[in-house]
């Protein structure tokens, strides 16, 4: 199923930057789903085709997702998780699941971070720490466009602080942190 989808991504993604912000995407859903005892490989699939339609068709982006997924053969349900992490944006579709929920709160995050280690002169998550994320993450002028209300709903939809959702998040890029260069 994996391999499969990560044909698909790159079928539909050339950027090496959106190539590793899927992957960064797919290893968090992987270790909240580990957490939760939740199927790891059917939340990472989500994670890594979230942005699917993203590079090839940015004005339609979790619209014409629905078409990719559904001609390669994926559920509804599934498809539902992919469009609904654009909630608020470009979907009307709201996440309700713990797993969408994860998604909409994690994939701006997975920016933030990415951007944050990349100051470091590790330029690794390996050694960044929550209070240096949140420090940026305070600076609006910092990696300016992710948009870090949608950061806060995802809290707010997940009942976690901040910080926990940082921590989480910086924990789940490690296990990836090879794959995505940090």
């Amino acid at each position: 199923m994996r391999e499969k989808a990560y044909s698909l991504l790159l079928e539909y993604n050339q950027s090496p930057s959106l190539i590793k912000h899927a992957l960064a995407v797919e290893g968090v859903m992987k270790y909240f789903a580990q957490e939760n005892n939740e199927n790891k490989e059917y939340w990472g699939i989500v994670g890594l085709l979230h942005d699917i339609d993203y590079e090839m068709y940015p004005d339609q982006h979790c619209q014409k997702c629905k078409e990719i997924l559904a001609n390669a053969g994926y559920n509804e349900d599934f498809i539902n998780s992919v469009v609904s992490h654009g909630y608020g944006l470009v979907s009307d579709l709201k996440p309700k699941h713990y797993m969408e929920k994860v998604l909409f709160a994690t994939d701006e995050l997975t920016g933030l971070i990415t951007a944050a280690a990349l100051m470091r002169p590790s330029k690794s998550v390996m050694d960044i720490e929550v209070k240096s994320v949140k420090k940026k993450f305070k600076d609006k002028a910092f990696a300016a466009s992710i948009d870090r209300d949608i950061i806060l709903q995802g809290c707010e939809m997940l009942d976690l602080s901040l910080d926990e959702l940082i921590e989480k998040t910086i924990l789940g890029m490690r296990t990836i942190n090879k794959e995505i260069g940090l």
